[in-house]
C-alpha cells in the first residue's frame, strides 16, 4: 500500500515537472504573440478598467475640488431625480424605439445583403459591389451627416428636387419629426450593411459545397438552397450577433444622431447618449450624467446575459 502511494507521488511530481516545462517550451516559443496580445490589455486596463473607479461619482455630490472619494454621498439622489425627469423619460423612449427599428430593419440588412453577393457567380461583378458596399464604412459620421444635409436639403438637395420634379412641396426631412427617424434608419443601413456583411460571407465560404452538390440532385432551386442550405449553415454565427446586438440595444448612435439632429426634431432623436452629452459636457453636470450612463451600461449587461441564456435554451447556442 506504501510503495503504490510512493509511485503515486512520484508521477504526480514529474507530471508537474513537465507542465512547467511545457509551460516555459510554449512561452519560449510563443513570446511574439504574448506581447502582441500585451498591448491591447494594457489599453483595456488604462482605459477600461482604471477609469472604473470614477462611476462612484454616481453615488455622490461630485465636487471637483473635494475630489471623487472626499465628496459626499448622495443616498442614490441621482438615480430617484432621473427616473422623475421628462427630459430622460423621453431620451430612454427615443432610444428604445430607435434600437428597435434598427434591429427588426437593420439587422437583417448586412445578412441578405451577404446572401444576394454569394450568389453572384461574376467576380469582377462581385468584388466591384463589395468594395462600393465597404467605402461608406469608413467615412465618418461628421462627413456622412454633412452629406446627407445637403442630399435632403430643402433648398439644394437632390431628393427635394425630385420631389418638385413630380410638382410636390420641398420637405424638411432633418427638421421633420415625421421624417427624421426613417432618414436615421436608412442612412445607418446604407453606410454599415456592406461592413456588416463581412461576418456572414466568411460564415458561408465554411459551408460545406457537398450540401449544395445534394441539394442540385434533389433538383432544389436556388430559393430552396439559400432557405435550406445557407441560412441554417450561417445560424450559429446570426444567433451570436443577434445577442451581441441587443446588447447595445441603448446605443442608438451617437455619433450619428449627433452629427444630424436639431432642437426641432429633440422629440424624437433625443437620445441617452445625446442627453448624457448635453448634460455632463454642456450643464456640467457630471455626477448626474455618469448616473445615467451607469444605469444603461446596467440594462445593457442585462440584455446581453439574459438574451444569450434565452438563446442558449432554445438553440444549444451562446457567447457565453
Amino acid at each position: 500500500m506504501e510503495m503504490s502511494l510512493h509511485k503515486e507521488k512520484k508521477v504526480l511530481k514529474r507530471k508537474k515537472k513537465e507542465k512547467k516545462q511545457s509551460l516555459k517550451v510554449r512561452l519560449k516559443k510563443n513570446w511574439p504573440f504574448l506581447i502582441m496580445l500585451l498591448i491591447p490589455l494594457i489599453f483595456l486596463i488604462i482605459f477600461n478598467y482604471i477609469p472604473m473607479y470614477g462611476v462612484l461619482i454616481a453615488f455622490k455630490k461630485f465636487s471637483p475640488g473635494l475630489g471623487i472619494m472626499d465628496s459626499p454621498w448622495n443616498n442614490f439622489e441621482h438615480f430617484k431625480v432621473m427616473f422623475s425627469d421628462f427630459m430622460f423619460i423621453r431620451a430612454f423612449k427615443n432610444t428604445l424605439w430607435i434600437s428597435i427599428l434598427k434591429i427588426i430593419i437593420g439587422f437583417p440588412a448586412p445578412i441578405l445583403f451577404a446572401v444576394a453577393l454569394n450568389e453572384i457567380r461574376n467576380v469582377r461583378f462581385k468584388k466591384v459591389n463589395q468594395i462600393i458596399s465597404y467605402l461608406p464604412y469608413f467615412m465618418s459620421w461628421v462627413i456622412v451627416g454633412a452629406m446627407v444635409i445637403e442630399v435632403f436639403s430643402p433648398d439644394r438637395g437632390v431628393v427635394n428636387e425630385i420631389v418638385k420634379l413630380f410638382g410636390g412641396k420641398p420637405i424638411h426631412f432633418l427638421a421633420d419629426e415625421h421624417w427624421f427617424v426613417p432618414v436615421l434608419i436608412g442612412t445607418d443601413i446604407w453606410k454599415s450593411i456592406g461592413y456588416g456583411a463581412i461576418v456572414y460571407l466568411a460564415a458561408m465560404t465554411g459551408v460545406n459545397p457537398a450540401l449544395y452538390e445534394a441539394a442540385d440532385l434533389d433538383g432544389a432551386s436556388r430559393m430552396q438552397k439559400i432557405w435550406n442550405v445557407t441560412l441554417p449553415s450561417i445560424m450559429p454565427i446570426i444567433l451570436v450577433m443577434f445577442i451581441l446586438r441587443l446588447g447595445s440595444v441603448l446605443n442608438a448612435g451617437f455619433d450619428q444622431i449627433l452629427n444630424m439632429y436639431n432642437p426641432k426634431v429633440y422629440g424624437v432623436a433625443d437620445i441617452i447618449d445625446t442627453y448624457v452629452y448635453r448634460v455632463g459636457l454642456e450643464n456640467f453636470n457630471m455626477d448626474y450624467a455618469t448616473a445615467v450612463g451607469l444605469f444603461k451600461n446596467i440594462v445593457g449587461l442585462v440584455l446581453v446575459v439574459g438574451s444569450n441564456g434565452i438563446v442558449k435554451k432554445l438553440t444549444n447556442q451562446s457567447i457565453i
